[in-house]
């Protein structure tokens, strides 16, 4: 174990819950301690949504896949329930063109970064400094994103479908496990037929609590509690990137930019750029999920960040952060926000996104000029 590393991030973790204390918001404790949980869940079950997604279109191995469907299983009947109740609120987004375009413009910049927005913070907060600079680029994407939100709105916003206002809470957890029970048999049956022989995962006896790895299916359950506790305690589903253009616009004002003059930054959200992070739920969240796999990184002794990055690392990084910026203020969210916080409100928005990321991020590993860019990131140095 690095003993200095671990002492740092658990001091993070107690200056965040210190800060809520000081700003008498005890509420937001709970999410110091999803938000780490959540990191450290994410590092040791190496859980992201970028890399199932691709072992599935370039390997057929669908058991990243597998493991959201399950972690959507174990979510929907508690936030089904607390939405139906009145208990906590779920979002549900209308589908618009902007909505469409910004999901699938995500998925082009994941399959470029390697990542989503989770997978940026936890492998950031494990040492990775490319993955660093393509947070940087997923902020100010995410900046920019917001100057043309109106305009996508123009173009027509579509309709929100609750599946638990239309069907109640039996009727809408029938309906998402319809979907993630007909996807899992889909990428079982695509295995046998494409013979597929996947790396074997950490068996599930020998998974480690405290130093990893962790098998996917615990990955699920942890991230599941992690998921639960922000719809009971915080009273809405994880989120992730909205904190990013707060962060890219607090920096933008700051330097003189008349980014609070955006329409965007009107109304409500004029109060985010006027208080302090340490106050915005989102940005808690992921304070605490980056320290959170800064811990996991350590305990397992893997800290160790590399500065000679290549150029072919900083280009890709920076393209696909931008692009998933972009499209995460667009289609209001990412592989969390709107996949996963969506499923999870029972909104049609969730799975909307996802099949239309999907589509981006499968056809990015295609198109001649993304084929292009995969190899300049695979070439030896």
């Amino acid at each position: 174990m690095q003993r200095f590393p671990i002492i740092m991030s658990l001091l993070v973790a107690a200056f965040l819950t210190a800060a809520q204390v000081y700003l008498e918001s005890y509420t937001r404790i709970w999410a110091v301690l999803a938000g780490f949980l959540a990191g450290f869940a994410l590092y040791h079950a190496a859980f992201g949504f970028a890399g199932g997604w691709r072992r599935f279109v370039t390997e057929g191995s669908g058991r990243g896949i597998r493991a959201q469907m399950l972690l959507i299983a174990l979510v929907v009947p508690v936030s089904f329930t607390l939405i139906a109740a009145g208990k906590t609120g779920g979002w549900v987004v209308p589908v618009g063109p902007g909505f469409l375009f910004g999901a699938a413009v995500f998925g082009v910049g994941m399959s470029l970064a390697g990542s989503c927005a989770s997978g940026t913070l936890f492998v950031a907060g494990g040492g990775s400094t490319r993955m660093m600079i393509a947070l940087a680029a997923f902020i100010t994407g995410s900046v920019l994103g917001t100057a043309h939100v109106p305009f996508w709105l123009g173009l027509g916003q579509g309709t929100q479908v609750s599946f638990v206002r239309n069907f109640g809470v039996g009727g809408a957890i029938a309906i998402t496990y319809a979907i993630c029970g007909a996807l899992v048999l889909l990428t079982l049956w695509l295995e046998r037929k494409w013979n597929v022989q996947s790396a074997p995962a950490p068996r599930l006896r020998d998974t480690r609590l405290l130093r990893g790895p962790w098998h996917p299916w615990v990955g699920s359950v942890a991230l599941a509690i992690v998921c639960i506790m922000i719809f009971v305690t915080l009273r809405r589903p994880w989120g992730v990137t909205e904190a990013f253009a707060l962060w890219g616009a607090k920096v933008g004002v700051a330097a003189g930019l008349p980014i609070d003059q955006w329409t965007y930054w009107s109304g409500g959200r004029s109060r985010q750029l006027e208080a302090t992070v340490l106050s915005h739920t989102t940005s808690i969240l992921n304070f605490a999920l980056i320290a959170g796999a800064f811990c996991a990184s350590a305990v397992q002794g893997r800290f160790k960040p590399v500065l000679n990055l290549s150029t072919k690392d900083v280009v890709t990084a920076v393209i696909g952060g931008l692009l998933m910026g972009y499209g995460a203020r667009l289609s209001s969210g990412c592989n969390i926000g709107a996949f996963l916080g969506g499923v999870t409100s029972g909104s049609l928005h969730g799975w909307i996104w996802a099949l239309t990321a999907f589509l981006g991020f499968a056809a990015a590993l295609r198109l001649p000029p993304m084929v292009m860019m995969r190899r300049l990131q695979n070439a030896p140095s």
